[in-house]
């Protein structure tokens, strides 16, 4: 059996914020189990909106036909990938804009190739927030997976922390153990998908 493999998106722009610590905890748990991860910060980079040239359509190539920043680059490690993570702060009750262009361009990408990219593959949200708003980020992220026919692991609550300065999520306890358990059961997932 060949290695598995997670990847996972941090859209924050705080490289060690607390989504990317969040992230850290699932990714850990992973790696525990032997799986292959990594980690690529997305928040903060010039990554874009879709121009809705419907070009996708008519290359059927595996890629977006806008070449202006990095996307075709995390479009392929998605399609490398048995797993993928995105975490996202919440912003004004929704993702933030880089994950929104993963979502939109990666999505339109594999619906174009007849939705065989993301196909089978297991997705799990990772959500940091303040106080609220957090229910329809982590709705956001999940309902591209399921548009993605991508299978979703579940944790012992809904996979996010409350936390506002950086570091805050160590302090969040229910937050720690529900993304351990999110990454033991995502190994879990992965392994039996595999079999």
């Amino acid at each position: 059996m060949t290695n598995l493999k997670v990847i996972a998106f941090n859209g924050s722009p705080r490289a060690n914020g607390n989504t990317a610590q969040s992230l850290k905890m699932v990714l850990t748990e992973l790696e525990k189990e032997g799986i292959e991860t990594e980690l690529i910060q997305l928040g903060g980079k010039k990554v874009y909106g879709c121009l809705a040239c419907g070009k996708c359509w008519e290359t059927k190539d595996n890629r977006c036909a806008r070449k202006d920043d990095d996307m075709n680059t995390f479009i392929q490690k998605m399609i490398d990938a048995d797993g993928i993570i995105i975490g996202s702060p919440t912003y004004f009750s929704n993702v933030s804009t880089e994950v929104k262009a993963l979502i939109d361009r990666s999505g339109f990408v594999a619906k174009a190739n007849g939705g065989n990219m993301l196909r089978g593959k297991v997705g799990a949200a990772v959500v940091a927030v303040r106080r609220a708003g957090a229910t329809f980020t982590y709705s956001a992220i999940n309902f591209f997976f399921g548009i993605a026919e991508m299978i979703i692991p579940s944790s012992s609550y809904w996979n996010m922390t409350l936390s506002l300065n950086p570091g805050d999520v160590q302090k969040d306890e229910e937050g720690i153990e529900t993304f351990q358990t999110l990454g033991k059961n995502m190994a879990k997932l992965l392994k039996q998908v595999r079999e």
